[in-house]
């Protein structure tokens, strides 16, 4: 069961492990996406139609028609990664060795959704993956392998993702038959070290240039790609346009927080509630992502201009 790009690593992973069947693969429905609104199969089921699987799309996994569904198919265990829907007790019940999650964080730290996302934010230095034994909590099952992987200065959410990612499939098809043969004792989670990765909104990626310029290089990063870390800056005084920053850099130099402080090639160094953060990557609304010292022979962005106000990204 899984519908992000996420899960699509431990379905390879299981489908390419010599001993397991697959009966079927459960993702999310076809949604409609760009301008013309037309349905799009999730990547999960991209994968798994090239993998010949059998799919099913319920609406909504705890319908008592899906269940019955479900539980024709007499699956020994099944396996979810970022899935999107929280499983309900009739369908926890259905195997029997269990649900097994891959969720992307040491747990319990970082229950909830944006877990990779907010490692980076917080600063952490390593982060991993955890293969837990659902319940019907969120995030709160027994605990039967973890893997732990360093965050480096280099990492953004996406870089990140992909790592665990294939992390995260190659130690569910480890324990898969460790667990099956009866050879790892579940680990309760403890309360202690527990927190909460809540979801992430377009909001969050607004930059807020009193914060310190290292909090900001981590947010930047774990903004990136999705929803993107931004700010504004208005040309000649006109409506504020959007800049969507890629890539920075934290820097020993003190200004007025949102003060473009200096202009080169280097890049763009704009001051922060402690230190400066220096732009290496940008892209203005409506443009393309370039290098700092591209987008500056093409706008008018001096020492001296003020950045932020304006509004979210549509």
């Amino acid at each position: 069961m899984g519908t992000a790009d996420l899960a699509c690593a431990s379905l390879e992973a299981l489908a390419k492990r010599p001993g397991f069947q697959i009966v079927a693969v459960v993702s999310q429905p076809d949604k409609p996406r760009g301008r013309e609104m037309r349905l799009h199969p999730t990547p999960v089921k991209e994968l798994a139609e090239s993998l010949s699987l059998t799919i099913l799309q319920p609406d909504k996994a705890r319908h008592p028609d899906f269940v019955e569904t479900l539980r024709s198919l007499k699956p020994d265990l099944i396996a979810v990664a970022a899935y999107g829907q929280i499983l309900p007790k009739s369908i926890l019940e259905i195997p029997s060795h269990g649900c097994l999650n891959v969720h992307t964080s040491l747990l319990p730290k970082y229950r909830g959704a944006a877990p990779i996302q907010w490692a980076i934010i917080d600063g952490e230095h390593e982060t991993g993956v955890t293969i837990m034994k659902m319940d019907a909590g969120l995030d709160t099952g027994d605990i039967l392998a973890q893997q732990r992987t360093p965050i480096d200065p280099k990492d953004d959410a996406q870089t990140l993702h992909d790592r665990l990612a294939t992390l995260g499939g190659n130690l569910l098809v480890r324990t898969i038959p460790q667990w099956v043969a009866g050879d790892i004792k579940p680990i309760p989670q403890l309360a202690e070290g527990m927190s909460y990765a809540r979801k992430i909104t377009k909001e969050d990626g607004r930059l807020d240039w009193n914060l310190p310029a290292r909090v900001l290089w981590n947010r930047i990063r774990g903004f990136t790609p999705w929803p993107g870390a931004y700010t504004h800056f208005s040309p000649g005084g006109i409506k504020p346009v959007l800049l969507k920053i890629w890539q920075a850099e934290p820097v020993l130099l003190h200004g007025k927080p949102g003060n473009v402080l200096a202009v080169d090639e280097s890049g763009i160094i704009v001051g922060c509630g402690e230190n400066s953060l220096r732009i290496l990557a940008l892209q203005k609304e409506g443009g393309k992502r370039m290098a700092a010292a591209d987008f500056l022979m093409g706008h008018k962005l001096q020492a001296g201009t003020q950045l932020g106000s304006g509004e979210p990204p549509a």
